[in-house]
């Protein structure tokens, strides 16, 4: 069975380029922000009442714009927890290489706990350098391209040496690490000395914390997780070969936020890192497509709701970030319509336009390549109104899930490490 999972990227909403400009900075318009906030945690609620399988924050900082503010997902997901009873709530994700590692695995651990399982954990590497860069200086970060360079190959150093850290410090009961970056504890070579409860630590806390003379020589990191080993994690991928391998080496979850073409050659390649890993997932088993689906009754008014819902943001925001080629042949400026962008859009791989058979037969097509365990649907809430988002929603549910579930037919795997 396909897993659905509903990702908000919320934006505080604007019917026109005039009226956002007008109510600069309009990310930090509260009346706003607060309306935003109810009605998203409205369509969350609805997620769960129709059998929807996750929903997930991203982490995005200083969205002065009022695109995609989502500063901290842990915050909202103990809200959402607080208001569901089935859904599994997580990120995609904590963005590691400009993130506390232990911060990280302590909130995780704790929103398992407060969902008692209900969760799932999604990491990411980083791509704009006005919040990546700035909340990572002290680790010497810089946003990512994937594109192999020295700043990149920095910023995946960093990463992964994050999350390493974090499963240490879910499935350890006491940790130490000593590298450039990290010492644990600080100071690593001599150990920390000065703790005024060392002797009770020594008695009391993990086994080896405290040395022979009373200095600390490891660190408890608390809670453990509610979940054992640890809640299922997801990586975000969009160009990154190696992102994938490395998500099949560990035996997480990779989304994909790329073209089918694309997708269909991560697939074999994940799969294969994976098995290397001692990991046997059938063909899609334990990986993720995103999409962002608009569906309507006729394609014609689907293109509309693209334009409409969608065509800001990609022109002020995503445009900036595709590659090179693809922004020249767009040749997005300031006369641009919202409707010019549509085919731009779709084009990404990502945006999908049609009435209910059209775009089942769109997912149909792109499961036959790969039949992924998880779909991730995003939705601009709240430049799509909430209603539309949840008749989209229930229409996906009713329409395209069982075509899709009919490709998914692979034994059911633990997607952690035992």
């Amino acid at each position: 069975m396909v897993k659905v999972i509903v990702q908000m990227y919320p934006v505080l909403p604007a019917s026109s380029e005039e009226e956002r400009i007008n109510l600069r900075p309009i990310g930090r318009n509260s009346e706003l922000y607060q309306k935003t906030l109810r009605g998203w945690c409205d369509i969350i609620e609805e997620a769960d009442r129709i059998g929807i399988w996750g929903a997930t924050a991203i982490e995005h900082h200083f969205h002065s714009e009022g695109y995609e503010m989502s500063p901290n997902p842990g915050v909202i997901n103990a809200f959402w927890g607080a208001k569901t009873s089935n859904i599994n709530i997580g990120q995609l994700g904590y963005v590691m290489s400009a993130a506390n590692p232990i911060r990280v695995a302590e909130e995780t651990a704790i929103l398992d706990h407060l969902m008692e399982g209900r969760t799932f954990v999604g990491f990411s590497r980083g791509f704009q350098s006005r919040w990546t860069d700035l909340l990572g200086q002290h680790l010497g970060t810089k946003a990512t391209r994937s594109d192999d360079s020295s700043d990149d190959e920095l910023n995946r150093e960093i990463f992964e040496e994050a999350v390493n850290i974090v499963l240490k410090a879910w499935t350890e009961e006491s940790i130490e690490h000593n590298s450039e970056r990290w010492q644990i504890p600080f100071p690593y070579k001599d150990g920390h000395r000065g703790w005024e409860m060392a002797p009770w630590t020594k008695k009391l806390g993990a086994h080896g914390e405290v040395g022979s003379e009373g200095e600390l020589r490891r660190i408890s990191v608390v809670p453990s997780p509610y979940t054992k080993p640890h809640p299922p994690v997801f990586v975000a991928s969009n160009a990154s070969q190696r992102t994938v391998e490395y998500a099949g080496s560990n035996g997480f979850i990779p989304a994909y936020f790329s073209k089918s073409d694309t997708v269909a050659n991560f697939g074999p390649s994940y799969i294969q890192k994976a098995r290397e890993a001692g990991y046997n997932f059938a063909p899609g088993q334990n990986q993720a497509i995103v999409r962002m689906p608009r569906i309507a009754d006729s394609c014609a008014e689907a293109r509309e709701h693209i334009a409409s819902y969608d065509g800001m943001i990609f022109k002020h925001f995503y445009q900036s970030f595709l590659p090179i080629a693809m922004r020249e042949k767009t040749n997005i400026n300031e006369n641009t319509t919202y409707n010019d962008l549509v085919d731009p859009m779709i084009n990404t791989g990502l945006f999908m336009a049609g009435n209910t058979s059209e775009i089942r037969d769109q997912f149909v097509a792109q499961w036959k390549h790969l039949p992924a365990e998880y779909v991730i649907l995003i939705y601009h809430y709240a430049q799509q109104p909430k209603e539309s988002v949840i008749k989209n929603l229930k229409l996906f549910m009713e329409e395209v899930k069982p075509a899709l579930d009919e490709l998914t037919d692979y034994p059911e795997y633990r997607n952690v490490a035992e």
